[in-house]
């Protein structure tokens, strides 16, 4: 089995992570979610063999966030069943409520630092790797306004926080993120490339970039010729010096493996 050895760290924090990440959305919650197809949340055992197969397959890296239902819950459960050196992204800003299917957000001070909180307990850790203002879209908004950035650099101040950062949407929000706190996730694929500005700081600033939607929710798996879709946003997306890992949502280890596989053949290239 082909496995990832390499580990990028994020800015001067310490924390090094896979050039791969496994984001655990399906893990708890299927409620107004945006891929191609419905499917249905594994369970434990499901679940405790697609993180195995994600350690054996090199990946140390598992995003998850308060508003992916209970993923943050299952994963407090399901990872001291392996006892690996796993790292942990996940957010705050965001809230899902399972009853409606909609999100509420809430920015504040008080709000932050009670999910952090929350987190650290579900997730039964002492101190949370990496925690990622989840945006609403108004970046400069959560950023200026309400402070959410320089709330979670108070948590990493007490010792609660590794490395801080954003889920941005905006080029302006991104380019904010990367100067106050460690980190950013963005959008960034062959058919998405808006974004460019925010890798290209973050590179300039060594600061780290995680990539999301690199599939676009799995919308970009198919190519519409014989193109393999996949292998080429993962050799146009790690051609990029700055990025530190890209975020891969799957519960199928079939998958993962075969994503695993092509961004190791990025990795040679890049």
């Amino acid at each position: 089995m082909s496995r990832l050895t390499e580990r990028r760290k994020i800015a001067d924090t310490g924390v090094a992570v896979s050039p791969l990440g496994l984001g655990t959305v399906k893990l708890g919650r299927d409620k107004a979610v945006k891929y191609p197809t419905g499917f249905k949340i594994p369970g434990d055992k499901e679940a405790l063999n697609l993180l195995a197969v994600a350690w054996d397959l090199g990946i140390n890296l598992i995003d998850t966030a308060p508003a992916y239902g209970n993923s943050e819950t299952r994963l407090g459960q399901l990872l001291p069943q392996l006892p690996h050196d796993w790292v942990i992204a996940t957010k705050a800003g965001e809230y899902f409520d399972p009853q409606t299917g909609e999100s509420r957000y809430d920015f504040s001070p008080e709000s932050i630092t009670q999910s952090v909180e929350n987190s650290l307990k579900q997730l039964n850790r002492d101190v949370l790797d990496i925690v990622l203002i989840h945006s609403d879209g108004n970046d400069r908004e959560v950023i200026e306004q309400h402070a959410a950035l320089d709330t979670l650099n108070t948590l990493k101040q007490r010792g609660l926080i590794r490395a801080s950062g954003m889920s941005t949407k905006t080029v302006e929000g991104g380019l904010l993120a990367l100067e106050l706190s460690d980190l950013a996730m963005v959008m960034h694929n062959l058919e998405y490339q808006l974004e460019q500005a925010v890798l290209d700081k973050a590179a300039e600033k060594n600061k780290g970039i995680f990539i999301k939607k690199a599939l676009g929710s799995g919308h970009l798996a198919h190519g519409s010729d014989n193109t393999d879709i996949v292998q080429a946003n993962f050799d146009f997306i790690f051609r990029e010096p700055a990025v530190s890992s890209v975020i891969i949502g799957t519960i199928n280890p079939t998958h993962l493996e075969d994503n695993v596989a092509k961004a190791m053949n990025a990795l040679k290239k890049a």
